[in-house]
């Protein structure tokens, strides 16, 4: 009997050789933290997987417990674990301890170790008290984040359902900043907000967190069940924007068809509108779930707006006013900037659907870093801009006051710069509390989104305004003269105009005695037969009038009395003013009405006229007469 009991062990040690089994024994002599969760093995075959069923140790006795490896495992490091990395091996204190290490040796079948003590780290219990009513009964959440390289369904953060109905998981990481969402197990099945957008990571701080404290969430929505199949489940603010760009769609079918048209500025205005409304539908589709889903790309698309739309907007206030359609190498300047963002976003458009979904949540995405530049670099672009088209509307202003005795219709590119001044200011404080927020380790993407639909609503006034000055005012697409809005042809060149000054060859010196004739007859003239009542009036015009070169006329009206034309003519309008106001005939007339009379084009012309030449309102001035 021991002869044949000494054969029978000596077959199972030679299976044991043959089969190649190595035998893994662990000898637990420190308290089990976790004790119904079992001992797993986390090694360099296995991913380093703290939870994996498959290295799960068997227990032979209450502190003994074994795994049988293949021999083929030549060489290994491992360590032992509580199914997370929020459990593994340390020294006796606590501390952390290297991985072990095993080297094949045929003599060496049986490999046994102690574990002496856990590692004191820094663990989180994440709570889920509460999931939306139309979650599957039979559905497994996950927790996924920056933590296990955005896996969607990682086995060791799975979240395990409770008597109470709470789902749990404790898992453990050394990172200061954790961003995470809860899943079903796949990126379409990720949570979601209320409204069926996708929700930004969460966000915890780790010097924020008291220890052992559980973090209790609750689940708003998934993104696959929230109003599935419902392409049109848009949001009140969503329903704006997509009118605007329906109504930029079609003033850029219908501006061309207006006859007498500024051809070459309202070239750059179809450009510009078909631009902003694409982006405007693009940016309102790609916020709806299911389209997301299969075109994530285009939550990158808007960004473009940002550093094309300021020149081209500077380019079309150039055109429109001073005839500046010259095609350069320096306008291709001004598009740089957006040049270089279709560079850094190429990454974005060339990523798989499946690959790009991860990089939109961790925000690892080669280029990624492009997104954060262009929002800064684009509040400064978007500035820069605003501020030349401020200035060149300015300084067409005071050009035009020169030829011209009425005030341009400059309202509707006055009101996109104060459209854009509002989201310029609403922007900055956006940069300047995401910037306080990340500095304070505080989660403030709600305030961010919110405020980004903010600025993109006030934006899309745009188009609605376009669209109520082309009803009210279709003037301002019937420009066909270099530097007005309306249809009165300028005689004198734009390069004079432009230089501030008439031509050399027109600029000889007036004597004082022909000085003094020549304004005589201009006074005579202007009293007598009060051309200035016409709200149209130029000074070629009044040139034609006198007979008279414009030039010359100029130069009478610069020297004689050290005003342009424009106040020149303004200031006997005044004074026409001022006689109607003390004739009983016009008792009955308002005080527009009569400022209507004597030539002025409209009351915010009259009041700033008014104000500039005598120092008072218009009501100031009344109030005088009456007393």
């Amino acid at each position: 009997m021991k002869r044949v009991g000494f054969l029978t062990l000596l077959l199972l040690s030679c299976s044991a050789f043959v089969y190649g089994k190595i035998r893994l024994e662990v000898r637990v002599s420190a308290p089990l933290p976790l004790p119904e969760s079992g001992l797993y093995l986390a090694a360099s075959f296995n991913n380093w997987n703290p939870g994996d069923p498959v290295f799960k140790l068997s227990q032979q006795s209450p502190k003994l417990y074994y795994i049988e490896l293949d021999q083929e495992l030549l060489h290994f490091e491992y360590k032992i674990t509580q199914g997370s990395w929020a459990y593994v091996e340390g020294d006796s204190t606590g501390t952390f301890m290297p991985s072990r290490k095993y080297d094949f040796s045929p003599q060496q079948q049986l490999v046994q170790i102690e574990v002496v003590g856990w590692e004191k780290r820094a663990f989180y219990q994440m709570v889920i008290k509460q999931i939306p009513t139309n979650t599957p009964h039979d559905a497994t959440l996950y927790l996924v984040g920056n933590f296990n390289n955005w896996n969607p369904r990682d086995e060791a953060h799975r979240l395990y359902r409770q008597p109470n109905g709470t789902y749990r998981v404790n898992f453990s990481t050394e990172l200061e900043r954790i961003e995470f969402k809860f899943t079903r197990g796949t990126w379409a099945s990720v949570e979601g907000q209320e409204n069926g957008r996708m929700r930004p990571n969460r966000v915890l701080f780790r010097s924020q967190i008291k220890a052992n404290q559980p973090l209790e969430f609750e689940i708003a929505t998934w993104e696959d069940l929230s109003g599935s199949g419902n392409l049109l489940a848009f949001a009140w603010y969503d329903i704006i924007i997509l009118f605007a760009a329906l109504q930029g769609f079609l003033l850029v079918l219908a501006i061309p068809t207006i006859q007498d048209f500024n051809r070459k500025a309202n070239r750059w205005l179809v450009f510009l509108l078909f631009f902003v409304s694409s982006i405007l539908l693009i940016r309102t589709l790609g916020n709806q779930r299911d389209i997301a889903q299969i075109f994530p790309f285009l939550q990158f698309v808007p960004d473009f707006l940002l550093l094309a739309y300021p020149p081209a907007f500077y380019l079309y206030v150039r055109r429109l006013l001073f005839q500046s359609d010259q095609f350069s190498a320096r306008v291709l300047l001004h598009f740089i900037p957006s040049s270089l963002q279709i560079f850094a976003y190429t990454p974005f458009f060339l990523a798989e659907v499946a690959a790009l979904k991860v990089d939109v949540v961790s925000h690892d995405a080669q280029g990624w870093w492009a997104v954060n530049a262009v929002a800064v670099f684009g509040w400064f672009s978007n500035a820069f801009y605003t501020y030349l088209s401020l200035h060149a509307i300015q300084g067409y202003r005071k050009q035009s006051q020169r030829s011209y005795s009425f005030e341009e219709n400059l309202h509707f590119l006055l009101t996109v710069l104060i459209i854009m001044g509002v989201c310029l200011l609403l922007w900055a404080f956006t940069l300047v509390v995401a910037g306080i927020g990340f500095l304070s380790n505080n989660e403030i993407w709600l305030f961010t989104e919110k405020s980004a639909d903010l600025i993109w609503l006030i934006f899309s006034i745009i188009p609605h305004l376009l669209g109520y000055f082309a009803i009210h005012q279709p003037e301002i697409f019937k420009v066909a003269q270099p530097v007005s809005l309306f249809n009165t042809i300028p005689e004198i060149p734009i390069e004079e105009v432009k230089a501030g000054h008439l031509s050399e060859k027109k600029s000889e010196e007036l004597s004082d005695e022909n000085l003094q004739r020549l304004k005589q007859q201009l006074e005579a003239y202007m009293t007598q037969h009060k051309p200035f009542t016409n709200p149209k009036l130029t000074l070629n015009e009044l040139a034609s009038m006198l007979k008279m070169p414009p030039y010359l006329l100029s130069k009478v009206i610069n020297e004689g009395y050290d005003v342009n034309f424009f106040d020149f003519i303004n200031t006997y309008r005044i004074e026409e003013f001022k006689r109607r106001m003390e004739d009983p005939h016009f008792q009955h007339y308002t005080l527009l009405s009569i400022a209507f009379e004597v030539g002025f084009n409209s009351k915010t012309a009259f009041n700033r006229s008014f104000k500039k030449i005598t120092n008072q309102s218009p009501s100031e001035f009344f109030q005088s007469v009456k007393a």
